[in-house]
């Protein structure tokens, strides 16, 4: 295994941030969109982050293949919610498991620093133990559960949401 880079996230790294991505969508219960994505669309998606400010995206790069990235994203959309981000983790479907989730947030927390957040959250599927024990790894505790608020391959789905505080 070769050396594993934590850097911020480039437009070029856009098919490989959609396949991941797409992998979760169309397999799994992870996330609650049903069809692939396409390059349209995460090209807007992508549009959000920045090089500094609240909204930023890194990726874990090994031998030149993108094989995970997290985000802080915009929570809501009404301007109230500005200091509140909301998190997005996601590995290549073989690389789970093996610490670069832990890599790219202390990455990406340590950009955050400094910016007017008070507070990050997360909504993950139930049960998801992985992304449970980052998140606790992290600071986030559970606050709440949307109990059975997705549906996907013919089963309702909880997501718990986890907050940690920023300042």
């Amino acid at each position: 295994m070769s050396e594993i880079l934590i850097r911020r996230a480039e437009r070029a790294d856009l098919p490989a941030l959609r396949d991941i991505y797409n992998h979760y969508a169309v397999n799994t219960s992870v996330n609650f969109d049903i069809e692939a994505r396409t390059m349209a669309e995460r090209e807007e998606w992508f549009a959000q982050f920045g090089t500094r400010g609240r909204y930023q995206c890194f990726v874990a790069e090994e031998g030149g293949r993108v094989i995970a990235y997290a985000g802080a994203t915009r929570f809501k959309e009404k301007e109230a919610y500005q200091t509140t981000i909301e998190m997005t983790i996601y590995c290549a479907p073989d690389r789970g498991g093996q610490g670069l989730g832990r890599k790219l947030y202390t990455r990406l927390f340590e950009a955050l620093k400094g910016e007017d957040i008070h507070r990050a959250y997360a909504g993950v599927t139930l049960p998801h133990p992985g992304s449970v024990a980052i998140h606790e790894a992290f600071g986030f505790h559970r606050v709440g559960t949307y109990a059975e608020v997705g549906r996907k391959f013919g089963k309702y789905w909880d997501v718990g949401l986890f907050l940690k505080d920023m300042d």
